[in-house]
């Protein structure tokens, strides 16, 4: 059931191609993306609702209330930043920074796996070791002169790379009572609640745009569900690794849909990726 989590990864690369196009356009920002990506998002959901609503009790004790909104907090600041960044840099060059979300996930669950039961599946030396090269393999290829090339875009992602990695590994204390439907609705339908609250978006936009953003959001939420199955069934580091695959995609999407230049740096760390997801698949088989 390994290629559950890969296909997740093609999703992931795809979406990302998609909202990069959504967002080339000059009627759209990161506040009004926001809004109207999550409106779509909840729309999409909605009849999904009536068949997989499902919350067990314990979600509502208040340390999981307190865990969920943290949940929304980080989700908010996370996607704001990547979409802020995203309207500017390309996708080859914001990707190795945005794989920095991998990385920090990967370090975030094993660090909790020395202190909390819930974790205790991630204290695997081996898996962390193949995250770790695959990770710092993709950010190398964002060096430039021996150096890190960073603008007010890149320190956008980056910012929103951690917080997008403390929601991914936080969220995993509250997601066995949840469906990973009902939760990733409830996580939409709170962001949107509140971006709508915040920005109050007056903007119209193309029916091709919101065409757009509906394949997106559809795109996202079959990214999701895969992921926090993949949460649940084999743990956030080994998971992590296989998505890690999305970046690989992501260069050659940008460059066959949105006519990005590869270099040989992003080439040589594609292939690091890959032969690091080869030998974490073995080792788990």
């Amino acid at each position: 059931m390994f290629w559950i989590p890969i296909a997740g990864a093609v999703a992931e690369a795809t979406g990302m191609v998609i909202e990069k196009k959504i967002l080339k356009k000059p009627e759209i920002n990161y506040k009004n993306y926001t809004v109207y990506g999550f409106l779509a998002l909840v729309l999409l959901m909605l009849p999904l609702i009536f068949f997989f609503w499902d919350i067990k009790p314990e979600a509502y004790q208040l340390k999981n209330l307190l865990i969920l909104a943290g949940v929304i907090v980080f989700s908010i600041l996370a996607n704001i930043l990547i979409f802020y960044s995203l309207k500017r840099q390309t996708l080859t060059e914001l990707e190795p920074i945005r794989l920095m979300q991998p990385l920090f996930t990967i370090i975030f669950a094993f660090g909790l796996s020395f202190f909390f039961v819930e974790y205790s599946s991630e204290k695997n030396y081996s898996i962390l070791i193949l995250g770790l090269i695959a990770s710092l393999a993709l950010i190398a290829s964002h060096i430039k002169k021996h150096h890190l090339v960073y603008d007010k875009y890149i320190i956008a992602a980056l910012l929103g790379s951690i917080f997008f990695a403390v929601e991914l590994v936080i969220s995993k204390f509250i997601l066995p009572f949840y469906s990973s439907i009902t939760f990733y609705f409830l996580r939409c339908l709170l962001v949107f609640l509140i971006a709508l609250a915040i920005f109050q978006p007056k903007t119209k936009i193309s029916n091709s745009t919101k065409i757009l953003t509906l394949i997106a959001s559809g795109i996202w939420i079959f990214y999701r569900v895969i992921l926090y199955y993949g949460y649940l069934t084999y743990g956030i580091v080994f998971t992590t690794i296989l998505f890690i695959l999305a970046p690989v995609f992501i260069f050659l999407f940008a460059r066959i849909f949105l006519k990005e230049k590869i270099n040989k740096r992003q080439i040589f760390a594609s292939i690091v990726i890959i032969a690091c997801v080869i030998v974490a698949i073995i080792l788990e088989i």
